[in-house]
């Protein structure tokens, strides 16, 4: 993945011991031109010699300051943390069906964590060359393209989550001209995240997480600073919010 043309970049990817963070670890590791890939996660990782681990939690910021004071500044950083349902929680299929705790849940994983990420690392992105900051978002966020309704809380979080990377991305256009600031749709990947909503899924529509990794790689390196604040599809296309 060209970032630049210096053979020793820096990338982060946050989610590490998820599914598709893993792949981006692992796409990552075979990439010549990455020198280090700083791998976070709550749970132990496998590490390859190009890796190092660390530890950071979500809901922690303390935790997600003292990571980003470590590391120092990435050349890539990308943040692959997501929540869709869990125990306790599962996308709505009514507005009856909403409840306080799916929006707090929702709201705490999706985007109040990758904005806490961003306020801590984004500044520490190089102010020389171009560097990407990157989230993993979901083209049911888009409020333009909602067509179907239900999932209030996911889509919400998701939407608030793309509003922040545009905000993101104005101010540090402003500090930082040659950074890119985007949020990504993975497409359905067959994770745990997606597999029980996977039924009616077209099986060229359900993508491995190596692959989806693989193509989002390849869209990051096609972006310039003025596609910054955008969200993007796995196959390059533009999203609207």
């Amino acid at each position: 993945m060209q970032t630049n043309s210096s053979p020793s970049l820096n990338a982060c990817v946050f989610g590490a011991s998820g599914g598709i963070g893993a792949a981006f670890v692992r796409r990552l590791h075979a990439e010549p031109d990455i020198a280090r890939i700083y791998a976070g996660a709550r749970s132990t990782i496998e590490a390859g010699p190009k890796v190092r681990p660390f530890s950071f939690d979500l809901s922690d910021e303390v935790s997600i300051s003292e990571a980003a004071q470590k590391i120092g500044p990435p050349d890539l950083a990308i943040v692959t943390t997501g929540m869709l349902h869990s125990a306790d929680v599962q996308p709505e299929k009514s507005l009856k069906m909403q409840t306080p705790e799916a929006y707090a849940a929702a709201f705490a994983v999706n985007t109040i964590g990758p904005a806490l990420i961003g306020k801590h690392f984004l500044p520490q992105l190089p102010k020389d060359r171009r560097s990407i900051f990157a989230v993993l978002s979901a083209r049911v966020g888009s409020i333009s393209e909602n067509r179907l309704g239900g999932w209030h809380a996911y889509r919400a979080s998701k939407a608030a989550l793309n509003m922040i990377i545009r905000n993101f991305a104005v101010e540090m256009a402003r500090t930082h001209p040659q950074a890119i600031v985007v949020a990504l749709h993975p497409g359905t990947v067959d994770t745990e995240l997606s597999q029980p909503f996977q039924r009616g899924v077209a099986p060229e529509k359900l993508f491995t997480a190596d692959y989806a990794a693989e193509r989002m790689l390849q869209v990051l390196s096609e972006l310039t600073p003025e596609d910054s604040g955008q969200l993007f599809a796995w196959d390059g296309a533009r999203i609207p919010f």
